[in-house]
């Protein structure tokens, strides 16, 4: 049966964006140092249509991640552009060709026309709620899962319906002190998570949790 999997870099106090986030900064202050681990691995790399990188201990567990999926979920913040679509046109932080390479539903109050890009990846924005969100990608996935993005509310707004069903945190070796949490706003979701694997890689530690609902 199809998953959806919450797949996240996560500070060690707990934020997945720094303080103050802004289209110069999407990440916050010092929100960037999350996914340093990340960013020199040939498996990140690749997708992104570079070259080179290394291979370590982490690059199984990012092949993982990126295996098996047929469609990505996302909130507006991640996607980006605040208000209207008409006050500011934005086609996402990705550039021509985004590295997803599959459908990506992206959750916003505001109506758009899907938008096309190279690679296999359409941007489809949807308005009614992350039920209709899960359900158009199971429809496009093909059976395979569904990968949740983030941000932190989209998150929260899936774990608290009890739709997610493994969550990966990413864990990095630093405090933000400030920013945005992942896990705030869960009162009354009465989840349970099982840890099913935990792998120290360097820069990183890789906790896996299985959620029961």
């Amino acid at each position: 049966m199809a998953k959806l999997r919450l797949d996240i870099s996560i500070s060690l106090d707990g934020y997945v964006a720094g303080p103050n986030p802004s289209e110069e900064n999407p990440l916050g202050i010092g929100g960037e140092q999350l996914h340093e681990w990340a960013l020199g691995l040939e498996a990140w790399r690749k997708p992104h249509g570079l070259e080179g990188g290394e291979v370590n201990r982490s690059t199984g567990v990012m092949e993982e991640s990126q295996a098996n999926l047929g469609a990505t979920v996302m909130g507006r913040n991640m996607f980006g552009g605040e208000g209207s679509w008409d006050a500011k046109p934005w086609d996402g932080w990705w550039g021509d060709e985004p590295p997803f390479h599959m459908p990506v539903f992206v959750l916003t109050h505001h109506d758009r026309e899907p938008l096309v890009k190279s690679g296999g990846t359409t941007f489809t924005f949807v308005t009614d709620g992350i039920e209709s969100a899960l359900a158009q990608a199971e429809e496009v996935a093909g059976g395979k899962d569904i990968a949740l993005a983030g941000g932190a509310d989209v998150a929260q707004q899936f774990l608290r319906a009890g739709l997610v069903d493994e969550m990966q945190l990413h864990v990095a070796p630093v405090l933000l002190g400030g920013g945005t949490r992942l896990l705030d706003n869960l009162e009354g979701a009465n989840l349970e998570f099982e840890c099913i694997r935990v792998i120290a890689a360097p820069g990183v530690t890789h906790l896996e949790y299985r959620i029961a609902k």
